[in-house]
């Protein structure tokens, strides 16, 4: 019996130390994702045992993916029988600490998106085949919630880009021309908290432009002495179009943070070629622009029927 007891404390530690070796090297989290390990007063409210709680099916030897129809912004993994990490924006991927009981509770995992929450039972299987490398977590299986940190969720901003992509242009005075490339802003709208930028690209030249990056700055109108220029350089919160390269015509939306700024200063959306010497087009914003941007009609919305689930066509 002494025997007995000695080889299954043998086997737990091998097991541990085997699942630290295995785990140690795990990539840090490539997105940005809150980890509660131990429930807190200020986390109670996220936590409702009214929430109906779906099982997933673990295995040391399989690595489970969830995943989320909308980004993820927390998850709360309140055992240290689940390991794992957050691989994409709705992806989290995990896997059991070490070998359990067949069918034991791993523990609860809560996954909390942009404006949905789920809970899901983690549990251990023997064998990897019955195992789940895929869990996706169905809308109907969560409960909506407002959270304050989201003033948009990105699936409603990219329905709002849409539907301005659609929009015929309404400015015409914000253009840019050199190298051979026209730019031009089509539309400016003010949607809740954020401005959305409808601008084109139109290539002339034989020559396809390849794009290395679109970047935002916010500069003074007048560059005196270079140790007098101040420039800020603004992060766009979402953009329509991933095409990085086109021939003859371009079009995007790009998605910013509302903003005020002074008249000496202007808004420049920069585009740069991915070459050595590389074409640099810039597109400059007044705040007299900006003022007249318009505001999202929702009947807009309601009356686009139209499915723009297919490649934007950023290159023709």
């Amino acid at each position: 019996m002494r025997n007995l007891v000695f080889t299954l404390l043998a086997i737990l530690c091998t097991t541990s130390t085997w699942a630290q070796k295995k785990y140690r090297d795990i990539v840090p989290d490539t997105s940005k994702v809150h980890y509660i390990h131990r429930e807190s007063m200020e986390d109670a409210y996220i936590f409702n045992s009214d929430l109906r709680k779906n099982t997933v099916y673990v295995n040391e030897q399989v690595t489970t993916h969830i995943v989320m129809p909308e980004n993820i912004k927390l998850v709360d993994i309140s055992t240290t029988n689940i390991i794992g990490n957050q691989c994409a924006d709705n992806i989290v991927r995990i896997k059991p600490a070490g070998r359990m009981y067949d069918y034991e509770l791993a523990g609860t995992m809560t996954v909390i998106g942009e404006r949905h929450i789920s809970q899901l039972n983690v549990v251990y299987v023997k064998g990897p085949a019955r195992a789940n490398s895929i869990y996706n977590i169905n809308l109907q299986d969560t409960k909506r919630y407002n959270n304050p940190d989201v003033l948009m969720p990105e699936a409603e901003m990219a329905r709002c880009a849409w539907a301005i992509y659609a929009m015929p242009a309404r400015f015409h005075n914000i253009q840019y021309k050199k190298y051979g490339i026209k730019a031009v802003v089509n539309n400016i709208y003010a949607i809740g908290d954020y401005f959305f930028i409808d601008f084109s690209l139109y290539n002339s030249t034989k020559i396809k432009f390849d794009i290395d990056e679109i970047r935002i700055k916010l500069t003074d109108k007048k560059e005196t002495k270079a140790t007098n220029t101040q420039t800020i350089e603004l992060t766009p919160t979402y953009m329509l179009n991933k095409v990085n390269s086109f021939k003859k015509g371009y079009r995007n939306v790009i998605v910013l943070n509302k903003l005020t700024f002074p008249d000496e200063k202007i808004l420049n959306l920069e585009i740069s070629e991915s070459q050595i010497s590389g074409r640099v087009i810039y597109i400059p914003i007044e705040y007299s622009d900006i003022l007249h941007a318009d505001g999202f009609d929702e009947q807009m919305m309601k009356n686009l029927t139209r499915n723009y689930n297919y490649n934007i066509g950023g290159q023709r």
